[in-house]
């Protein structure tokens, strides 16, 4: 979550585009990826009829409290629902954009100011907004001669930031120091991970919740 608002901060002003309306969506997406790594939430079952990723429910598998204060209020959101919900529900739930009202008591609030003074609380920010500085994310993966074509060996965490800092429209921000042919390098491969077909790739191995967020923020 954190090197998503990170990427999308103005280097000198301290804040986010007023422009991005995608950042909320994607930190949605970021939270119920992070509660699938540490063990918290599964998707249910494809079941005989081989239910689509897009279709399948959102289960809890652990309850148990995280540490993360966003991530634990995001979590008892999904352990009080019942019937279950899908993740593109659960991203849209949660940024509270449903045109349900009876589903607007799930939306988090104030994501943005609440990762803020985490990162402040922890140095990376400072509080006087004309000198934040942006953290400087990692393009070496992307850019490196090691890349490797079998997506299912890249760090979880690793492929989850570039798909969802794409979704969030904050990418850019971190091949802006690229020279020109490593960001050809790099949007070549951002592009061939776009372009999975992410159904299939949750039926070899791996996170299958991770997928069906991908899978949400590629329609």
């Amino acid at each position: 979550m954190e090197q998503i608002l990170l990427l999308g901060l103005k280097d000198r002003e301290g804040y986010t585009s007023f422009w991005n309306d995608c950042i909320s969506s994607g930190l949605r997406g970021c939270i119920l990826i992070e509660l699938a790594l540490r063990g918290r939430i599964q998707l249910e079952g494809c079941g005989m009829r081989k239910k689509s990723l897009s279709s399948r429910k959102v289960s809890v598998k652990n309850s148990e409290q995280t540490g993360d204060v966003i991530l634990d209020e995001a979590l008892r959101h999904m352990k009080e629902t019942n019937p279950p919900e899908t993740v593109t529900s659960w991203i849209e739930y949660l940024s509270g954009e449903t045109w349900n009202p009876l589903k607007l008591r799930y939306q988090l609030r104030n994501v943005r100011e609440r990762l803020a003074k985490n990162l402040v609380e922890k140095g990376v920010l400072t509080t006087d907004k004309q000198n934040f500085l942006l953290f400087e994310i990692t393009t070496h993966p992307l850019s490196d001669g090691k890349w490797t074509n079998d997506v299912h060996r890249m760090d979880k965490k690793m492929l989850s930031l570039i798909i969802l800092a794409h979704a969030s429209d904050v990418l850019e921000n971190a091949f802006a120091p690229l020279s020109d042919q490593d960001y050809e390098v790099a949007m070549k491969r951002v592009r061939s991970l776009l372009e999975l077909e992410y159904d299939v790739q949750a039926q070899k191995k791996g996170n299958e919740l991770m997928w069906a967020v991908f899978e949400a923020f590629s329609k």
